[in-house]
């Protein structure tokens, strides 16, 4: 078996057209992945033995496949994605880019570019071509990444905090919050429902607040309940971490859900990353329902 220091770390990125593909490319390239979109399917192979030409450096790949690409078919590309997994020289990671119809409608429209799938039909019809055609793929992705709502610079940050691990045999555990009301998040891991702590949204002061400022933190702190929910779940992930690093799982995403994903969740995210760091693990934040004062379209969120 090929040495793990030496395998070719490949991410192949899939998915709804107008998810994300040319942003989560961008966002690799610019710390050192070579990204390559729109590859033929049948080249992917062929590929790897160029990158190992002796006169060039080994780089990540990232390469970007979706429906437009020459020869696509959904089938093809899992059988692709089973031969590279099966190599002993690759590390391979499959991340498919979700959205939901109207924010998909909404980017369309304000780029003006057409549907791939809907040139001569209704948009809606065209992304649900699209979504039956790539079931297959979604089912096999390592990763399924949902940019609903984010703006280009949003989706960029996120992809960034997920991607840039600096040791690539480690377990990225990406702690998400969300709100129950916006429904529950695509290609979650595990999922705590944190609905029953004393929501601050009832506070007249920390309503317009989050799970991130200390106020809001010290009230929910209070909840008698905190402690012993957060002490069990430790006790819940402390041996099931390492099992799923022996597995080889390269992603982990732990989702804490409320009613409207800007209190409660929130805090409870940020809580858990920074006791996951604390113990050594890759863990990033993706607030999917809260969004920060770097973003361009906040939601009001209760």
């Amino acid at each position: 078996m090929a040495n793990s220091k030496s395998k070719q770390r490949i991410v192949i990125a899939t998915g709804i057209s107008g998810a994300g593909k040319t942003t989560i490319l961008q966002a690799l390239e610019d710390f050192g992945y070579e990204a390559i979109d729109n590859l033929p399917i049948a080249l992917m192979n062929d590929l790897l033995d160029i990158n190992e030409l002796p006169d060039r450096p080994k780089r990540p790949l990232v390469i970007g496949v979706d429906v437009r690409t020459r020869g696509f078919k959904a089938g093809h590309l899992v059988e692709q994605i089973d031969k590279l997994s099966a190599r002993d020289d690759v590390e391979l990671t499959t991340v498919y880019l979700d959205c939901d119809d109207a924010s998909l409608i909404q980017r369309f429209s304000e780029t003006r570019r057409k549907h791939p799938m809907a040139m001569d039909r209704p948009i809606q019809e065209g992304i649900q071509i699209e979504r039956d055609i790539l079931t297959a793929l979604q089912d096999v992705a390592d990763f399924v990444f949902d940019t609903s709502g984010m703006t280009v610079h949003e989706a960029r940050r996120r992809f960034t905090e997920v991607f840039n691990n600096k040791d690539p045999q480690k377990l990225t555990i990406v702690c998400m919050s969300f709100g129950f009301s916006k429904g529950i998040p695509r290609g979650a891991d595990l999922v705590f429902d944190v609905r029953f702590l004393k929501n601050p949204h009832y506070d007249p002061d920390l309503r317009p607040k989050t799970g991130m400022d200390a106020d809001v933190q010290n009230y929910i702190l209070t909840d008698k309940e905190f402690q012993p929910f957060q002490k069990r779940l430790e006790d819940f992930l402390s041996p099931l971490l390492p099992l799923y690093e022996k597995e080889g799982k390269g992603y982990l995403t732990i989702a804490f859900g409320c009613t409207g994903g800007k209190h409660r969740s929130v805090f409870l995210t940020e809580n858990m990353a920074r006791l996951l760091q604390e113990k050594g693990y890759n863990a990033t934040l993706m607030h999917r329902d809260c969004y920060s004062q770097l973003d361009f379209f906040p939601r009001d969120d209760n």
